[in-house]
């Protein structure tokens, strides 16, 4: 004959709730503490910093010269074609010159800080202009005369995200000042080498106006860069602009090159 448990034998139904507590609380425990990892990485990233090292990728801090191609799009078939020659000292002070076409060949783009000027041929005085105001296509004046989203916005890192299969910091930055060419951007840079991935470009309203994409990285000025950029229209698909930086060369560039004097004459 089977006799019972004693009354004070422990029930083994108890017994297994405890065992699935403990183990639950320990998974419980574990994840928390993989957040909290994350989240101290995260924090430990400087935001700034890392704009600062992902416009050191896309231009050189030094002055230098650059040739950019640009082929508009219109509905997804190819457009008129425009070449200009940048040449730029510490991303505060940049001349853009007009190559092609013919037509407009000898215009000029002066930007000190913030304040931009267009020269032009035909008109004895500079015109100011705004670094938003558009140049050709999806490209905006700012988009070739200023660089700098270190200088322009305030960074505020936003997490991670994965970018065609590669991790990427996400960033969040905001225009530090007016005059700036977007009033926000989301920013995403490669975790592994800071290298600049794409980039969302956002109205004062909060309206998505464009994207881009950095890729085609090359050898240029001494350190790999992205040498293909795609700007597309966020209101109309089958709209965009690609830039191709074909040649860029660190360049003695003398300040007084970057005045409305030198430009008149130039």
């Amino acid at each position: 004959m089977i006799k019972p448990f004693p009354e004070n034998t422990f029930d083994l139904t108890i017994l297994g709730g405890v065992l699935l507590a403990a183990l639950l609380g320990a998974g419980t425990a574990w994840g928390a503490a993989a957040d909290d990892t994350d989240k101290a990485a995260a924090a430990a990233v400087d935001a700034t910093a890392l704009v600062q090292r992902a416009d050191a990728i896309r231009f050189p801090r030094e002055s230098f010269e650059t040739l950019v191609t640009v082929t508009n799009y219109s509905d997804g078939e190819p457009g008129d074609v425009r070449e200009y020659k940048v040449m730029s000292r510490g991303n505060e002070n940049t001349i853009v010159l007009t190559e092609s076409p013919a037509s407009e060949r000898g215009q000029a783009l002066l930007m000190r800080g913030r304040d931009l000027w267009i020269f032009m041929p035909t008109v004895s005085q500079p015109v100011r202009l705004s670094l938003s105001q558009r140049l050709t296509g999806q490209v905006a004046n700012g988009d070739l005369a200023r660089a700098n989203f270190a200088g322009d916005y305030t960074a505020e890192l936003a997490g991670t995200e994965q970018v065609d299969g590669e991790e990427a910091w996400i960033l969040d930055l905001t225009a530090a000042g007016r005059g700036v060419t977007y009033s926000s951007v989301r920013y995403w840079v490669a975790v592994a080498d800071d290298r600049p991935l794409k980039a969302e470009f956002y109205a004062v309203s909060g309206r998505l106006l464009k994207t881009s994409r950095y890729d085609n990285f090359q050898e240029l000025a001494g350190r790999t860069r992205p040498t293909r950029l795609v700007i597309e229209d966020a209101l109309k698909e089958g709209d965009y602009s690609v830039l191709e930086y074909t040649t860029m060369a660190l360049k003695e560039l003398p300040e007084r090159m970057f005045t409305q004097q030198y430009l008149r004459r130039l």
